[in-house]
């Protein structure tokens, strides 16, 4: 449970992170950050997986490219609902969800490296 805590916080911090480097993303606060960053994980675990599936043939075609356009699709989405959470357009929503996507791989190399000892 910890671990799960840990993520979610880590990855609010990630949100923010990526809110500092790139203009077209905003972040108002930490607790925005937080159920943005809470938001991105459902829509992620719940969502993703149906566009997936239904954009198959599209996603074969692109070589997996549009995987990129369902991912700013979702980071759009959830900047829509979540209050203190902006994002400026539909390109600033894919350089801010890729973006995001390497912030929270680094934090999760780095929490699993600390967890494992």
């Amino acid at each position: 449970m910890r671990y799960l805590l840990l993520r979610w916080v880590l990855n609010a911090v990630a949100l923010l992170a990526v809110a500092y480097l790139y203009p077209g993303v905003r972040v108002e606060s930490f607790l925005a950050a937080a159920v943005a960053a809470l938001a991105l994980g459902l829509a992620n675990a719940l969502i993703r997986p149906i566009l997936v599936v239904l954009t198959l043939p599209v996603t074969i075609l692109t070589l997996g490219l549009f995987l990129f356009v369902i991912n700013a699709a979702l980071f759009w989405f959830v900047a829509q609902v979540v209050k203190g959470f902006a994002v400026q357009g539909f390109l600033a929503a894919l350089v801010g969800s890729i973006l995001y996507s390497l912030v929270s791989l680094v934090v999760s190399w780095l929490v699993a490296g600390v967890r494992q000892k």
